[in-house]
């Protein structure tokens, strides 16, 4: 696996479009506030299930909330 791409998301901007609070967008989503916090700022990569489900509360496909950014060498 190439270690050289990050996993980068929109998932502020989705909320944010909706008018979603994190703490809304959470309980919607069966996580914690603090879950969606930490996606949100890529401190924590959300499993495959969690992404579809946020996808799918917030309307969205996968690959419009999250996608890979190759990283510049260092």
């Amino acid at each position: 696996m190439q270690d050289n791409y990050r996993l980068v998301n929109r998932l502020r901007v989705a909320r944010a479009e909706l008018n979603l609070s994190q703490e809304q967008l959470a309980a919607m989503a069966g996580v914690t506030r603090q879950t969606i916090s930490y996606i949100e700022t890529g401190q924590y990569s959300p499993s495959t299930k969690l992404a579809l489900i946020l996808a799918l509360k917030l309307s969205k496909r996968v690959e419009d909330l999250f996608y890979l950014e190759e990283e510049s060498s260092k």
